[in-house]
């Protein structure tokens, strides 16, 4: 789920005359700096590396008792408990998301405790479920705990899709309004460059507010999987697997792109 965008900085009563290099011309290596300095950058790298090691293993393309097959079920293992203690306090960003949201109805103010309320309640629990794992606290705890994780995790992408649903909505009544702006301009011979850069900013908004949807319903559906333990023709593992391979992908596209 994505966190409220940040208000925009004051402008400079003093520009300096050297305009600032766009992302696109930004150094490769720097760039890469920015992106691993961010907690997610590298979570999504480590969610990369381990679903394509449990779509490998889920494929039969190895035999299990092979040595490879060994290798590398121990390091998505090892992979899967590392990525947790990456989420150790991320709750207060759903907590920070929740009370920055400005509701304009009762049901908005629904969706968004459903999805910052759930999200935030996944990763609380999910730091005493790295506890469990790693041996400090009882592991009798674990199948509860991470039963109300899976739960939760599910009920935020639910109110997250929503909540995105209707973002995309009104995405597509202002690039309508946009368009039809453009095309009266086109017939009255006026210019309209600025209505078309501002059309094409929308247009790459919609495209990630889609991306940010599928990558919603991959994660919603792994979720659905530790619900159901494993059971269910949607729940087969290499479903699941690809599904998080995805996911993962969408997010680095966006983390890489934002950083």
């Amino acid at each position: 789920m994505e966190p409220p965008p940040a208000p925009a900085p004051a402008p400079d009563p003093k520009p300096t005359s050297t305009p600032s290099a766009k992302p696109c011309d930004r150094d490769f290596l720097l760039h890469l700096e920015a992106y691993l300095g961010r907690r997610d950058g590298v979570d999504k790298l480590l969610k990369i590396s381990r679903y394509a090691s449990k779509i490998i293993l889920s494929s039969s393309a190895l035999h299990p008792d092979e040595p490879l097959a060994r290798r590398l079920k121990s390091f998505e293992s090892s992979v899967g408990l590392s990525r947790k203690a990456f989420r150790l306090g991320k709750f207060v960003q759903d907590v920070n998301s929740l009370r920055a949201s400005h509701f304009q109805s009762r049901h908005d103010a629904a969706l968004a405790a459903l999805a910052y309320g759930g999200e935030g309640l996944y990763y609380f629990v999910e730091q005493f479920v790295w506890l469990a794992k790693s041996g400090l606290i009882d592991k009798g705890w674990l199948p509860k705990l991470q039963k109300i994780s899976a739960w939760s995790e599910f009920v935020g992408y639910i109110g997250s899709i929503s909540l995105k649903i209707r973002d995309l909505r009104g995405i597509r009544e202002d690039e309508a309004c946009l368009e039809s702006s453009i095309e009266i301009a086109i017939s009255r011979g006026i210019g309209h460059k600025e209505e078309d850069e501002r059309l094409k900013k929308l247009r790459e908004k919609k495209l990630m507010k889609r991306l940010s949807i599928v990558q919603d319903l991959a994660d919603g559906l792994m979720a659905l999987a530790d619900i159901r333990d494993g059971k269910g023709k949607l729940s087969r593992p290499l479903l699941v697997s690809c599904a998080g391979l995805l996911s993962a992908l969408i997010s680095t596209h966006k983390n890489w792109i934002s950083c």
